[in-house]
């Protein structure tokens, strides 16, 4: 397991690598209250083709949250799948650097079964009529 370094040391179980690794130690109910995770709707879509792994970098409309960017590696989808998507981002991640981008949010996802690890698919809801902006709980 490689812990993310740098911005998001502050919150010590977000990693990549291996994603099908153990469970992790118990927390408690405010771990996840501390995290800002809102509904956003996927505005544009493009190759970030300078990031270490290839990746899209998201443009994402959170309406009062505004928009905001993310590199994320989607990329076992088009991007006519992706635009007009809804997906759930952690906003209160200080911004960090992917390539030459700057990522503002995590683009919460799950791995895609017999890809390489970290390739993902976004966490959407099965209902398309959710309000923008809107908080998970």
């Amino acid at each position: 397991m490689r812990l993310v370094s740098g911005s998001f040391d502050i919150f010590p179980w977000v990693y990549f690598g291996n994603m099908s690794s153990e469970l992790k130690p118990t927390v408690t109910i405010d771990v996840l209250e501390s995290l800002d995770i809102r509904m956003g709707r996927v505005i544009s879509v493009e190759s970030a083709p300078d990031a270490p792994k290839k990746s899209y970098k998201l443009r994402v409309d959170f309406g009062k949250y505004g928009v905001r960017t993310s590199v994320a590696r989607l990329t076992c989808h088009s991007v006519d799948e992706l635009i007009g998507l809804h997906v759930f981002g952690v906003l209160n991640f200080p911004p960090r650097m992917v390539g030459s981008s700057e990522s503002e949010f995590l683009c919460l996802g799950v791995q895609v079964a017999k890809l390489d690890s970290g390739e993902a698919t976004p966490i959407t809801p099965l209902n398309p009529n959710v309000k923008i902006g809107s908080k998970l709980f």
